[in-house]
This record gives C-alpha cells, sequence and structure tokens, in this order.
C-alpha cells in the first residue's frame, strides 16, 4: 500500500471504531475531535485501535513500547492518533 492508501485506511479504521465505541455519528467526528474531551472516550480505547491496526498490518511491536511513545507523544484529537498510528506501522522496528 502506498503513503496516502494507508493514511486513508487508517483515517477510516479511525473514525469507523471511534463512531462505533464513542456511539456518536461519524459525520461528528473530525481530525481536530478531541478523543477524551469531545467524545467521553479513556485510554482503553487506544490500546483496543492500536490492537485493531496490529492485526490488519501484522506489526510486530510491543504494547510497551508503543505506551512509551505514546507518554511522550501525546494523541489527543483524532488526527493525531491517525498520525501515531501511522508511525507505528512505518516506525515499528524503532519501538521494540
Amino acid at each position: 500500500m502506498a503513503g496516502s492508501e494507508v493514511r486513508d485506511d487508517i483515517k477510516k479504521i479511525v473514525y469507523e471504531f471511534l463512531a462505533d465505541e464513542c456511539e456518536v455519528d461519524i459525520a461528528a467526528i473530525t481530525d481536530t475531535t478531541n478523543v477524551i474531551d469531545d467524545l467521553e472516550g479513556d485510554s482503553l480505547l487506544y490500546i483496543e485501535m492500536l490492537q485493531l491496526i496490529k492485526k490488519k498490518y501484522t506489526l510486530n511491536v510491543s504494547m510497551q513500547a508503543v505506551g512509551k511513545y505514546m507518554l511522550q507523544n501525546r494523541a489527543e484529537t483524532v488526527g493525531k492518533v491517525i498520525d501515531l498510528m501511522i508511525y507505528v506501522i512505518e516506525n515499528q522496528e524503532k519501538l521494540i
């Protein structure tokens, strides 16, 4: 998959996941939507999304490594979550 295709795919996964889990209309979600404040999400959502991405892209990265990265690079908005997921896909060997 080319870079823009991966981004589009990740965006679709994240938007659909958040709409379903947070019980909101997908049209209400934008890249600037705050996952915690606007969608009333919690930290478990991040873990569940990452598990979906790990499975879809057959990633070999530990949750602990991603957790450490997330502590230093907070992903509060939907757009930042998408960027984080793409970073994990592209840099999984650096996170191990």
